[in-house]
């Protein structure tokens, strides 16, 4: 994972980013209302830091080298954008190649915009393959969520002009304007510094950065409520409650209803279990 070195604050730019507070303050309600049903907001920060864990083992703990396919299909479980679509490398030979990608991309020699871009040039450039952006960034994440903010198109797509950026910017006419903000590690550094110090301001002082994503999922979770995703609708096309695509998009629906027992087990073959009877 990225050494101390390797992300320094000159090193990357630090745009502003002009937030709107409404918005931010809707979304956080929508979140702790919508989870009551559900046994409360405590529940999604556990099993958000419960995936990090499974990550953070069969990526950092033991040696990603020796990642094998099964565990590596149990982790895509966990990341909703890129599961429906990366089947073709699910195989024996086409992972081993994959494998050898996600070591150079865990490799700290470089910084983390560098290690992406590298990521994603060893796949066809074309829109069947734009998952692959979302596996580099989900995979340093989950693994270093405290190092590496939430990256996914979703939270900012500047080619595209949406994202969670989008619907909480301020402005008159959100939809109809091009917001100059890249999509490099630094824009991520700061959305994630506003809406810590943002949650902060409304009591939230324990588990930010969890709490962090998760805001992260419920704003663009009433996006896809309200209007629809182009790329993720195939994924999320039948809400049942408000809370349905803010559990997809954190991959938290890979916690299985009822016996708390997750599809991901750990390398010695040990399940994680989550009391999660009321999460889903």
């Amino acid at each position: 994972m990225p050494s101390p070195t390797a992300l320094q604050p000159h090193e990357f730019e630090r745009p502003v980013l002009d937030l709107h507070g409404p918005a931010l303050r809707a979304a956080f309600q929508a979140m702790i209302q919508g989870s009551e049903e559900h046994g409360g907001i405590e529940r999604y920060i556990d099993a958000v830091k419960l995936k990090s864990q499974m990550f953070r083992q069969a990526l950092v703990e033991n040696d990603v080298a020796e990642l094998d396919l099964e565990t590596f299909k149990g982790l895509c479980t966990f990341m909703a954008t890129v599961r429906r679509r990366i089947g073709d490398w699910l195989n024996e030979d086409s992972f081993a190649t994959m494998r050898g990608h996600i070591v150079e991309l865990l490799d700290e020699a470089e910084h983390i915009d560098n290690r992406i871009g590298r990521f994603c040039e060893q796949f066809p450039d074309d829109k069947r393959h734009r998952w692959v952006r979302d596996l580099a960034t989900e995979l340093l994440h989950n693994a270093d969520p405290e190092r590496v903010p939430l990256m996914n198109r979703w939270v900012w797509d500047a080619k595209a002009n949406t994202g969670v950026i989008r619907e909480v910017w301020h402005g008159d006419d959100v939809d109809h304007i091009t917001i100059a903000v890249t999509d490099g590690y630094g824009t991520y550094i700061m959305l994630r510094e506003e809406l810590s110090q943002f949650l902060s301001d409304n009591g939230v002082f324990r588990d930010v950065l969890y709490y962090v994503d998760v805001l992260c999922a419920q704003v663009y979770a009433q996006y896809i409520c309200e209007q629809g995703g182009s790329y993720l609708r195939a994924d999320f096309s039948a809400p049942e409650d408000p809370m349905q695509h803010t559990r997809r998009l954190l991959g938290l629906d890979g916690v299985q209803p009822g016996n708390g027992r997750t599809r991901l087990k750990s390398i010695d073959g040990e399940a994680f279990v989550l009391d999660d009877k009321h999460l889903n």
